[in-house]
């Protein structure tokens, strides 16, 4: 499974997307492969990608991204003619919307829409307003290589577990890795239709102390998120970020952290 894992890229286009973090995650992770990653923000799957673990638990509280890796898991095949068209485009977003309104989020139609959304959306944002429909412009990109076939993801993703809940109601146990990535400590929290404020990134902080298994935990290093992991007994390691997207679109550079705990144990 680890080779045909290792020539996979993340089938999404993700902001913020952490492919670059696997050299620093990579030697962390090889003194604990056989236990079980967990992700409670898996987000664009760069992580688990990268790692290749035998056994992963994938969260994310966007539903439409995990209903999308469970129709990859039982191999995705795209019949609609994806192109990059501006009208193509709000088409199909009024069409997965409508989908949504209908109690249809979970078929196989509205993971192949999601899909080309997010390749086509603007700077590979995930954004849904406060009725759950998502919201992203059109993007700005000259050519698009779309996949039809998701076959090969069948394999490396068959015995990994999906789930869209509260990370709090994940059912984690205490050999399990948890690597946490939640949404940036900025103004731009409309991830989903539920936003994901201060008091959420204090919750996921406390949920991680109690954790007795390995920690690893990633966000942008603002001072008061560097305050609350250094308050709570988490060895911080500076990262120097390559680049970052928000939701007007800005790639300035910034400093994330990585906060760690429990990696002897």
């Amino acid at each position: 499974m680890a080779e045909a894992a290792r020539a996979l890229r993340p089938p999404l286009k993700w902001a913020g997307g952490k492919r670059w973090q696997i050299p620093v995650l990579q030697p962390i992770w090889e003194r604990h492969t056989s236990r079980r990653l967990v992700e409670p923000f898996c987000g664009g799957m760069a992580v688990t990608l990268g790692l290749r673990p035998e056994s992963a638990l994938l969260n994310d509280i966007n539903p439409h991204v995990i209903n999308f890796y469970r129709w990859v898991q039982r191999g995705l095949v795209i019949s609609d003619d994806m192109s990059n068209s501006r009208t193509g485009y709000y088409s199909r977003r009024s069409r997965f919307n409508r989908l949504l309104a209908s109690g249809r989020g979970q078929t196989a139609e509205a993971a192949g829409l999601f899909y080309y959304l997010n390749r086509t959306g603007y700077n590979g944002l995930c954004r849904f307003n406060r009725r759950g429909h998502i919201n992203v412009p059109f993007g700005r990109y000259g050519r698009i290589a779309y996949t039809t076939d998701f076959s090969a993801y069948r394999a490396p993703f068959a015995p990994w577990e999906f789930t869209s809940v509260d990370f709090e109601q994940l059912e984690v146990d205490d050999r399990d890795f948890i690597c946490a990535d939640p949404p940036y400590d900025v103004e731009f929290r409309q991830y989903s239709a539920q936003p994901f404020d201060w008091e959420d990134q204090e919750r996921v902080a406390v949920w991680l102390s109690r954790h007795r298994g390995p920690v690893v935990l990633s966000n942008q290093a603002t001072p008061r998120i560097v305050r609350l992991y250094k308050s709570l007994g988490f060895e911080l390691r500076p990262l120097d970020a390559p680049r970052r997207i928000s939701c007007n679109g800005n790639r300035a550079a910034v400093v994330e952290v990585l906060a760690v705990r429990n990696l002897r144990s």
